[in-house]
């Protein structure tokens, strides 16, 4: 591989102390990770659009001092705006949408930070599923086994980072779109908590408050730092998330006391968890009680059943919307413009009144009112990151004529990260398990509303208990 040959040796900070101490340039960290990309991406087909002179140019024009100095980033081509660079959302809708006149706040921070940006990555259509198999764009393949999905919607960030062509890459989570790539590909993960990070100027919120911005990472130092990073209030933002004492990267390390931590492993919509995730959780849970933490099996008390048709009255709603929302076009989509399922799901929100919708918050406002009592006692919740391994490509598919079948499938797959989209909760991906075959395995780590302070010293005290960074797939050795 061309380039600096030890790139992959470490991850964001690694390579921003190297820029630092001047032993390697963010031309060279670049020029490597356009050549792993160059390379690899044939396989995983995670990068949709190169910016390669894009941050050859930012290099050119000089790079803040920030945290991230010279790192190269991938954004998702979903959400994250850029300023004359156009965003396609996996759509043959927005295909020819105008690209932004501004960056948004969250990527002018990821700018300020130092980060490289090279490319956009994969995504579903308008973020619609947790897999990655637009028709626009193709499938990304998981780079663990290639048959199988990589987790979506942030599918192509995820595979990008799996395969090592970069230490992390921007994503974003409405019912686990962060968190269901992590788990697929060996990832951190994180879902901050609701307006933690602002989508200022062009979105007060997304499905309803469901979604977050942030990314996946290979190391949980990382995670913390770039949250440090492009955390706080943007202009006129509807609500924001309760202030963090300090940068969240001092938290690791930091003494966690005796946490009371529970664990589940009851989905709210009675999908079976599969052998595998309910080893992981079991191995998790011994190796916190270890750690000298307080362990016990609870349930959280909440209206299970009310989650999934909660979040699908939300999303059906909002899929209206984003589906008139191309000026390009001055009209709505049409049903050939869209995959099956995406139209499907707008005419559902065709048929959501006004009145549906304020009942879909006000359910989601009580189940947020229960996970908080819930953790009146518990600092941390561990569930199964997933309930199955990543199935094989195909099954999960935006093309299904049965748009009810399709969300079944969607949330037997993942039956435990739309839970905390509705709360509002930190939730957390550690790929602490390896299954038989190799595949990592995940477990989700739940802190209260605007902790995510607890979440860090805890994930901190696990990766370093079970190191993972080494763990890579056969496509990157």
């Amino acid at each position: 591989m061309s380039g600096f040959a030890e790139y992959e040796r470490y991850d964001g900070l690694g390579l921003a102390a190297l820029v630092a101490r001047r032993e390697v340039t963010p031309e060279e960290l670049l020029e490597a990770a356009i050549a792993r990309a160059e390379a690899r991406n044939p396989v995983v087909n995670a990068v949709t659009m190169k910016l390669y002179d894009y941050g050859r140019q930012a290099i050119a024009a000089g790079l803040p001092d920030g945290p991230f100095r010279g790192v190269p980033y991938l954004m998702k081509d979903l959400t994250a705006s850029i300023a004359g660079v156009p965003m396609t959302r996996s759509s043959r809708y927005y295909a020819d949408a105008p690209p932004p006149a501004a960056d948004s706040e969250h990527v002018r921070r990821l700018k300020r930070a130092g980060l490289v940006i090279f490319g956009r990555t994969n995504t579903c259509e308008l973020g619609l599923s947790l897999t990655c198999e637009p028709q626009m764009h193709g499938a990304t393949k998981n780079p663990w086994d290639t048959a199988r999905i990589s987790g979506g919607s942030s599918g192509g960030a995820a595979a990008a980072v799996g395969a090592r062509m970069l230490p992390m890459a921007h994503a974003t989570d409405g019912f686990g779109s962060i968190r269901a790539p992590a788990a697929c590909c060996g990832l951190v993960g994180l879902k901050p908590t609701r307006g933690r990070n602002t989508q200022a100027p062009y979105l007060g919120e997304g499905l309803g408050g469901l979604s977050a911005e942030h990314a996946v990472t290979l190391s949980v130092r990382d995670c913390a730092a770039l949250l440090d990073a492009t955390a706080g209030t943007g202009p006129g933002d509807p609500y924001v998330a309760p202030p963090l004492a300090r940068p969240l990267s001092l938290e690791l390390g930091a003494d966690a006391g005796r946490l009371r931590i529970a664990f589940t492993s009851v989905t709210p919509n009675d999908a079976k968890v599969e052998a595998e995730s309910l080893r992981t959780l079991a191995e998790t849970a011994k190796l916190c009680a270890e750690l000298g933490h307080h362990v016990e099996e609870a349930n959280p008390v909440i209206d299970g059943g009310a989650v999934v048709p909660t979040f699908l009255t939300l999303a059906a709603a909002n899929t209206v919307v984003n589906l008139a929302g191309n000026p390009a076009r001055g009209r709505p989509a049409r049903a050939d413009e869209v995959e099956k399922v995406t139209w499907a799901t707008g005419q559902m929100g065709q048929r959501v009144s006004g009145a549906d919708y304020v009942r879909a918050t006000q359910t989601a406002h009580r189940l947020g009112r229960q996970m908080a009592a819930f953790h009146e006692r518990w600092d941390i919740l561990l569930t199964p990151g997933l309930a199955t391994l990543p199935p094989k490509l195909g099954w999960i598919d935006m093309m299904l004529d049965d748009v009810d079948e399709y969300w079944r499938r969607v949330f037997h797959f993942s039956p435990f990260t739309v839970w905390f989209n509705i709360t509002g909760q930190p939730a957390m991906m550690l790929p602490l398990g390896v299954a038989s075959d190799g595949l990592p395995v995940a477990v989700q780590v739940v802190a209260r509303h605007g902790d995510e302070a607890t979440l860090f010293r805890l994930a901190a005290q696990l990766e370093t208990a079970r190191p993972w960074f080494d763990r890579r797939p056969a496509l990157a050795r």
